[in-house]
């Protein structure tokens, strides 16, 4: 027998999603009779703990008894438990500072940890990711603080029931208000799903060399940039090249200033390393010349690619203001000179109903069959296990500092 806990999530603020939805329980049980699920009781959770007892799946005020407990984000430390298997998004391979206590913890306690975000298959694509359902909600946030920021419209704050259907009807309503031109970065999930919401809400993609050469538009216009379009080789003889750009971020600079002079609004939906070109740095954000007044930074790398993200907001209070004269943030739609950042770093939870349900069911095709056979040792199980039984594996030996090993 196999006993999988299914966490509330602890985190602040608060995070509304769940990694398996009542109906992929049950089928996750008819094709393994052996497993058995526990949910911890919680009122937060936008599938209440009624729609899983409802079905007869144990609700239950405490996980002591599982071997595998699930989470969305990071555990609560002082909630581990000892030498137990947990699946959540980590954020520690990349050394972040303030999640080092959590994975010291673990280490002491003997845990074995998989991240969510190592999922991958032999390709190195991601299994399991929130990146398309982050773009859509990212860009629905962003045309929302234009209205706002401009007193054009107001759409509506998503609530816990929110689905991805009322999203796309809310923002197609007000699209013929938006006569700005918009920039989305990037190629991957992210800027689909935000090209997705454009798309559908019927606003006009335009090529890097027409999007630098309109002046005013009379309707919602907008461009995608990928990496070649964002940096440039510091040689100038050197031609972009994605892998070599990979390896050596260093030998290449932003070339987005020339689209910044004429965009109205950006929504970033690039990946970010350190190491790579800063697109908007402060000198970029002082300069007069600068159109941007509104900035969706979905990625949200606090002082990263775009350094007027200060800090992560909150779906609560999803916006803040940038002072360009000051590198300061002040209250929201305070001054129209302002930048206004939208830096939501949890937008999929805006759809909890729908992104839990899409998560669950990748789960349940490339994860679970695995988890629940025993597999392991399995190389998708293998490449996202940072820690086995309080030991970093050997992909991430790296961590060994990092860890206090």
């Amino acid at each position: 027998m196999i006993k999988v806990g299914i966490l509330k999530e602890t985190k602040h603020p608060v995070d509304n999603r769940v990694a398996l939805v009542p109906e992929q329980i049950i089928s996750l049980q008819k094709k393994f009779p052996y497993a058995k699920f526990y949910i911890q009781k919680s009122d937060i959770r936008a599938y209440s703990d009624n729609e899983y007892a409802s079905l007869g799946i144990s609700v239950v005020d405490n996980v002591d008894d599982c071997d595998v407990l699930l989470g969305i984000k990071e555990a609560d430390i002082n909630t581990l438990l000892p030498n137990k298997h947990y699946i959540f998004f980590g954020h520690i391979a990349k050394e972040q500072p303030y999640n080092q206590p959590l994975i010291r913890k673990m280490v002491e306690l003997g845990i074995t940890f998989s991240d969510y975000e190592y999922f991958v298959d032999d390709n190195n694509q991601r299994l399991c990711a929130f990146g398309w359902w982050a773009g859509v909600v990212g860009t629905y946030n962003s045309l929302r603080a234009y209205g706002l920021r401009y007193k054009l419209f107001e759409l509506p704050k998503p609530d816990m029931r929110f689905t991805l259907e009322k999203l796309l009807a809310n923002v197609k309503e007000i699209a013929h208000l938006c006569k700005c031109k918009v920039v989305l970065t990037g190629a991957g999930r992210v800027s689909q799903g935000a090209q997705y919401v454009m798309k559908h809400i019927g606003a006009c993609q335009v090529t890097p060399s027409e999007f630098l050469k309109l002046t005013n538009v009379n309707e919602l216009t907008y461009v995608v940039l990928d990496l070649d379009y964002l940096v440039e080789h510091i040689d100038p003889s050197i031609p972009f090249d994605l892998k070599d750009f990979i390896a050596n971020g260093q030998n290449y600079k932003s070339s987005f200033a020339k689209y910044a002079y004429v965009a109205d609004v950006l929504i970033s939906c690039h990946y970010w390393s350190p190491g790579y070109p800063v697109y908007l740095d402060n000198e970029l954000l002082k300069d007069p010349n600068l159109n941007i007044k509104v900035i969706g930074d979905i990625t949200c790398d606090i002082q990263g690619s775009i350094m007027s993200t200060l800090r992560a907001s909150t779906h609560d209070e999803p916006f803040y203001d940038f002072c360009t004269e000051t590198l300061s943030e002040k209250t929201a739609f305070s001054n129209l000179k302002n930048i206004t950042v939208m830096a939501v770093d949890t937008c999929p939870n805006a759809l909890a109903l729908d992104t839990s349900r899409y998560f669950g069911e990748a789960l349940s095709e490339h994860v679970f069959p695995l988890i629940l056979s025993g597999h392991t040792e399995d190389p998708i199980i293998a490449r996202a296990t940072i820690l086995k039984d309080g030991q970093l594996t050997d992909r991430y030996i790296y961590l060994k500092e990092y860890a206090g090993l």
